[in-house]
């Protein structure tokens, strides 16, 4: 009975003085001022990045799938899916049917994995 209390003081002593040593550590300001700046220059500069890419005209030709109201799916001639989401419908989505080869005209990034962020500009059937 007395080795339990005794190990519980010692392990309660032991968490406190991790806290206070693990806790109580403090940057200095300036070192958190230059972090700052740091951060802000390379967040300022994936902003400018992301912008170049997004006005950056690309196209993707493939299968298209799964034609609905707000979105399509291309797949590429690797079997790779890409969603491309709308507000309006692009030029040429109507005259597409399932199942034709396509090119699809777009402003932004795609990816498998990721949603669509962009523009779509057209759809092309190819032949």
């Amino acid at each position: 009975m007395m080795k339990k209390k005794v190990a519980a003081i010692v392990l309660g002593i032991m968490f406190c003085a991790g806290l206070t040593a693990g806790c109580g550590q403090k940057q200095t300001d300036q070192a958190n001022v230059e972090t700052t700046k740091q951060d802000n220059a390379v967040a300022g500069n994936s902003e400018e990045e992301k912008q170049e890419e997004t006005a950056q005209e690309n196209e993707v030709t493939g299968t298209i799938d799964d034609i609905k109201d707000f979105m399509f799916v291309v797949t590429d001639e690797n079997d790779t899916p890409y969603s491309f989401t709308f507000e309006e419908k692009p030029e040429g989505l109507e005259s597409v049917n399932n199942g034709d080869t396509v090119t699809v005209k777009y402003t932004g990034t795609i990816s498998e994995v990721d949603p669509f962020e962009g523009e779509v500009l057209s759809v092309e059937k190819t032949k």
